[in-house]
């Protein structure tokens, strides 16, 4: 998180027991509020294994005593989605409950559960064969730079700007290469689509993808998402998951755009946001 550590003010915590590390919380403070990170689209309590529901709402209490003491009116708490859990871990959940939190936003995701999942869609299978039939190939890139170039000019069709740039994505894939990749379907000296996946032990989850007219048309994009599946599949991934389809705090479904992850066999993920008063 060092990239963009001069846009947050840092107040991330760690919650000891008898002296042993037990738990941390990634967050920041912005004016009265803390946040569970607002440079982390998720975030929550990261904790071991060990922590159990009685450890998990004492670990609560703890980051609620220390919040109040620093004059803080509210938490906003981002909770991890259950796909990128390694075991149950809903504890957090449940002292939230306890402390009277309410759920102010919820968006949604899609994923693929690879043990438990649904054929693609008839068309979209066509359209993924056709792509294969064709001259079009895929390749691992490092030219983040052109990629979100290529990015940007997609997002601004739909009144978005990309979080990253492109240095910052090159900066943050040199530090994780086995975690941050990007692939295209090269054309001359040009791409035509790019897709950049961040990769668990549990996960492979699409950050960016983005084509032009002409990779769109040729089936780019589906080539593309093709062959990412099939490699999360080879990698022994438990899911492949799309990100959000959500607009307005969650409010707002972009039921165009749920379709397309839902016709390779994806269904829905919730990411959730708490507020905490203190």
């Amino acid at each position: 998180m060092d990239y963009h550590a001069d846009r947050f003010r840092d107040a991330s915590l760690l919650i000891r027991e008898d002296g042993r590390l037990r738990a941390l919380l990634p967050a920041n403070r912005e004016g009265e509020t803390l946040w569970s990170h607002q440079g982390l689209t998720f975030g929550g309590v990261i904790a071991h294994t060990e922590l159990t529901a009685r450890r998990a709402l004492g670990v609560f209490d703890a980051i609620v005593a220390r919040a109040r003491n620093d004059g803080l009116a509210r938490l906003i708490y981002k909770a991890v989605p259950h796909v990128y859990q390694r075991i149950p871990s809903e504890e957090d959940l449940y002292a939230l409950f306890r402390h009277d939190a309410r759920l102010i936003r919820r968006d949604l995701s899609a994923a693929i559960r690879f043990d438990e999942r649904p054929r693609y869609r008839k068309g979209r299978r066509a359209s993924v064969n056709r792509a294969r039939s064709s001259a079009l190939r895929v390749a691992r890139s490092h030219d983040f730079e052109a990629f979100m170039a290529l990015e940007k000019r997609t997002l601004v069709r739909h009144g978005a700007t990309p979080t990253h740039t492109g240095a910052e994505l090159a900066l943050l894939a040199g530090r994780f290469p086995d975690h941050i990749r990007l692939h295209v379907v090269p054309a001359h000296d040009d791409i035509l689509a790019g897709l950049v996946t961040y990769e668990t032990p549990l996960v492979a989850h699409v950050q960016y993808i983005g084509a032009t007219d002409e990779g769109r048309t040729r089936g780019a994009v589906d080539l593309l998402v093709d062959h990412a599946i099939s490699e999360a599949a080879r990698a022994a991934r438990r899911w492949f998951e799309f990100g959000i389809s959500t607009t307005e705090g969650g409010r707002t479904l972009n039921e165009g755009l749920a379709r397309n992850k839902e016709s390779y066999g994806a269904r829905a993920v919730v990411y959730d946001w708490y507020e905490l008063e203190l």
